[in-house]
């Protein structure tokens, strides 16, 4: 890049457009596995296992509703870009059922994915000289986030103990008069670390004590194995709580290539939010969405299904990992769709996952992508069809041993 540069600023009077962009974006990278890819590319049946999506094709129910939206010609603006009124209405309905706590329909904003719906809860409360606190390790989105609004992202590390915990006390400490934010995953993509009832209403007490705003991604909030739906926000929180939680259509009903998310908020912000949603993205396709509100509508048979398959999957990891003396594993994760491991005395797992990948054919994300806290660990996704996930289980054990 820096041999590029010089080229072209030597054909523009020593400048090139580079030096005119964001202070936060010029030092902007993609985190990804972009070498171990390039590796994967020149080996024959790899089981890549590194990506955070899952194998099962959306179901027909969902691709049914936004094919009939698109033959009824819903193919124009939906005038209230914060959602249309059927998928609020159902995303009123769905949460107000699932957490037991009224919600109401005013307090949703429809976004063109999960990821969007982030930043603009990042967009909504932090800035320049500010500071968002944030649990690691963390899914690298969210770091780049917050550092891409201007503000500070300042890692609070989960203590490692053979399982993950939360330490409140440290977690608080690390605020200070700049923060406008503390930001938790939960279950944690890598970790699968899941914040209990009695940590969340902590969490809302200092919130409520310093004006602090909880962002709670709950994403993965529906693969939950110890129950319907993993503790939450929003069953304690009232209206006006300083509290936003992120929620996707993409892990839980099998739509990461739908790009479509949600966030819940007081309805105190709601004009602020339509006037972003206008400035930021126009709103959300209306046959995207249509097969949204048949997702929450007709779903539920597929959100057990997704949880039992992960479940099943993570207990086969675990059963014929068990006697593999060079990996590390967790307690078994309450929820999420990943495990994270670590292979003993290895403190960098960059040259670890080249290695299983080049010596069983499976492809695990190296730690150091969430955060330094965990550059010893490795990822891999279990989100795959029962016996493709078996052999590829098969054959990390033969090759670790």
């Amino acid at each position: 890049m820096s041999i590029i540069h010089d080229v072209m600023a030597a054909q523009n009077g020593g400048k090139t457009a580079f030096s005119g962009i964001r202070d936060q974006i010029k030092d902007l990278r993609t985190e990804n596995i972009a070498q171990l890819a390039v590796k994967a590319g020149q080996l024959e049946d790899v089981i890549a296992l590194w990506y955070g999506e899952g194998d099962l094709v959306t179901p027909a129910f969902i691709r049914d509703a936004a094919k009939a939206s698109l033959d009824q010609g819903e193919t124009f603006y939906v005038p209230d870009m914060r959602g249309h009124p059927r998928l609020r209405n159902a995303l009123s309905a769905y949460q107000t059922q699932l957490h037991g706590q009224s919600i109401d329909v005013m307090r949703s904003t429809v976004a063109p994915s999960g990821m969007q719906a982030l930043y603009i809860a990042l967009a909504l409360i932090a800035d320049a000289g500010s500071n968002v606190v944030y649990v690691a390790p963390q899914w690298p989105n969210i770091h780049n986030a917050i550092h891409l609004v201007g503000a500070e992202p300042r890692a609070v590390a989960l203590d490692f103990d053979g399982d993950w915990h939360l330490d409140l006390d440290k977690l608080f400490a690390a605020c200070d008069a700049r923060t406008r934010a503390i930001f938790l995953s939960t279950p944690a993509n890598p970790t699968g670390w899941t914040a209990s009832s009695q940590e969340m209403a902590a969490l809302l007490e200092f919130s409520r004590k310093t004006g602090i705003w909880i962002i709670s991604d709950e994403v993965y909030g529906r693969l939950y194995f110890e129950g319907d739906v993993a503790p939450s926000m929003l069953p304690i929180a009232n209206d006006e709580d300083r509290i936003i939680t992120i929620n996707s259509f993409s892990k839980a009903w099998a739509m990461t290539g739908w790009r479509i998310g949600w966030l819940t908020h007081p309805k105190s912000v709601v004009d602020q939010l339509s006037a972003m949603t206008q400035y930021i993205n126009s709103g959300t396709a209306a046959f995207v969405q249509a097969g949204a509100v048949a997702a929450l509508e007709q779903g539920e048979p597929l959100v057990s299904d997704i949880r039992g398959r992960i479940k099943q999957n993570l207990d086969v990891l675990y059963s014929s990992l068990a006697d593999v003396p060079s990996i590390l594993l967790s307690e078994k994760p309450k929820g999420g769709m990943y495990a994270f491991m670590r292979l003993e005395g290895v403190p960098d797992a960059r040259e670890a996952c080249t290695t299983i990948l080049e010596k069983s054919r499976v492809g695990l994300a190296p730690g150091h992508l969430f955060g330094q806290s965990s550059a010893g660990f490795m990822r891999m996704c279990v989100f795959r069809e029962q016996t493709l996930f078996q052999t590829a289980v098969t054959r990390m054990v033969e090759a670790l041993n």
